[in-house]
């Protein structure tokens, strides 16, 4: 894919103040339209929203504005700054400086650290692409990390269902594949998303155990036909998450996990009621985001067997 101009956003503010307007940024603009970065120096954070479009349409600048306004105050939005950027793919630019992430027994990790790798590590290869989710991201190492735990704790007996919502780039479906040997089925609401995860899916030789499809929510034939799930991953946002609390509760089989994550600590509560009678099993804040590992008790009645991570 060539590379196109696009625009830049840049604000300096609290950390408070940053981490609620990226938030909120993610919310309001579609995934593939939009990716956010925050930096820390001397105490002041800056907030950079990167688009694929050169942010001629002011409707889209003035959006901006009004989330930063409703958050900060019209002193702190009349300090954005909006940029063009010369065409180049600025992801892929970006990635090439990042250092491998390691979560738990997983290591995400671009083509330029391949032999960095060890061998005790399942190393995850994720490039540059239109769906987002190379590790670096709180959300992301929280889900990782959660799988890892989870893998310690397991007594596999039984065949797994496994579901990833909101797959993105297809990274946690990855790791959960590799990782158990099992098949897992990843959706995503977004094209384009779909496209990058099956490529990675590809590029990661797990091909064989996801599959990746079109998707809107939780209530599609792909999903109802392999519920109950043992695993469900969803790391999407606030509202989303609300959203897809009831049709998620039922698909969890008994004692299986429900691994949530794109959750502000402050926000993690509102998630946990959304999600009663689903109990709280662990909790990992990390880099300002929240992952919520949540279980379905096995007394519960189900069509499938109970979940091999125990009750």
């Amino acid at each position: 894919m060539s590379a196109e101009a696009s625009g830049v956003a840049r604000l300096e503010a609290d950390e408070q103040v940053a981490r609620r307007v990226a938030n909120a940024v993610c919310e309001y603009f579609a995934a593939d339209d939009v990716a956010v970065s925050l930096t820390e120096a001397k105490g002041r954070w800056q907030l950079a929203i990167h688009f694929r479009t050169t942010l001629d349409d002011a409707a889209v600048k003035a959006a901006v504005r009004d989330i930063v306004q409703d958050i900060a105050g019209r002193d702190v939005a009349a300090a954005l700054r909006f940029e063009r950027l010369q065409a180049t793919d600025w992801v892929k630019r970006s990635l090439a400086g990042l250092a491998p992430v390691a979560a738990g027994r997983f290591l995400v990790h671009g083509a330029h650290d391949r032999s960095r790798v060890p061998s005790n590590r399942i190393g995850i290869e994720i490039e540059a692409a239109l769906a987002f989710g190379t590790g670096h991201h709180g959300t992301t190492r929280g889900c990782l990390i959660a799988l890892d735990r989870l893998l310690k704790a397991a007594r596999f007996r039984r065949t797994l269902h496994i579901l990833d919502v909101g797959t993105g780039s297809g990274v946690l479906a990855i790791a959960a594949a590799r990782a158990l040997r099992a098949r897992v089925l990843a959706t995503d609401i977004d094209a384009g998303s779909v496209h990058a995860a099956r490529g990675n899916v590809r590029h990661n030789r797990a091909g064989s155990l996801v599959t990746v499809v079109l998707a809107n929510g939780a209530r599609t034939q792909h999903i109802r036909t392999r519920a109950p799930y043992n695993l469900i991953f969803t790391n999407i946002l606030l509202g989303p998450l609300k959203r897809l609390a009831t049709p998620l509760r039922r698909l969890v089989a008994p004692g299986g996990r429900l691994v949530l994550s794109g959750v502000l600590p402050s926000q993690a509560n509102a998630v946990i009621a959304s999600y009663s009678p689903l109990a709280l099993e662990r909790r990992f804040d990390i880099d300002g985001w929240t992952t919520l590992v949540l279980r379905r008790r096995a007394g519960w009645r189900t069509a499938v067997a109970p979940s091999p991570f125990g009750s």
